[in-house]
């Protein structure tokens, strides 16, 4: 976590919690799908997937971002997995702020960003079907 130790004040200590610990969070050698965006912030968000039968079966994602980009990926694989195909691309930025209930309003579009390259995963696996 890159963020500014003065900052944490403006998240829940749930938040902080889940990004101390977030689930999902590495890297794939050799998944089926991924997917890298840099967002307008400059935080980068990556995702990687394991279909099998059209359900993702396993999923990670990266970022070096702040707690609010990292808490984001890890509600957007967590939605995601086990889902199938056409069902992760019902997840939306909206989904993941109301899991996360109390991100702040300026970091909305942390939520956009991982979304965005969950999808931009999903159609990697779609495009070399």
């Amino acid at each position: 976590m890159q963020e500014n130790i003065n900052n944490l004040d403006v998240y829940p200590e749930h938040l902080i919690t889940l990004a101390k610990n977030p689930k999902y969070m590495g890297r794939m050698n050799a998944p089926d799908a991924s997917a890298f965006i840099k967002g307008p912030c400059g935080d980068e968000m990556e995702f990687y997937l394991v279909i099998n039968n059209g359900v993702i079966e396993d999923i990670k994602f990266h970022t070096s971002g702040c707690i609010a980009t990292i808490v984001c990926g890890s509600v957007t694989a967590e939605l995601a997995i086990g889902k199938s195909i056409y069902d992760a691309l019902a997840v939306s930025p909206k989904n993941v702020m109301d899991s996360l209930n109390g991100l702040p309003q300026d970091h909305c579009h942390c939520s956009i960003l991982a979304v965005s390259t969950l999808y931009r995963a999903l159609a990697d696996y779609l495009l070399k079907k």
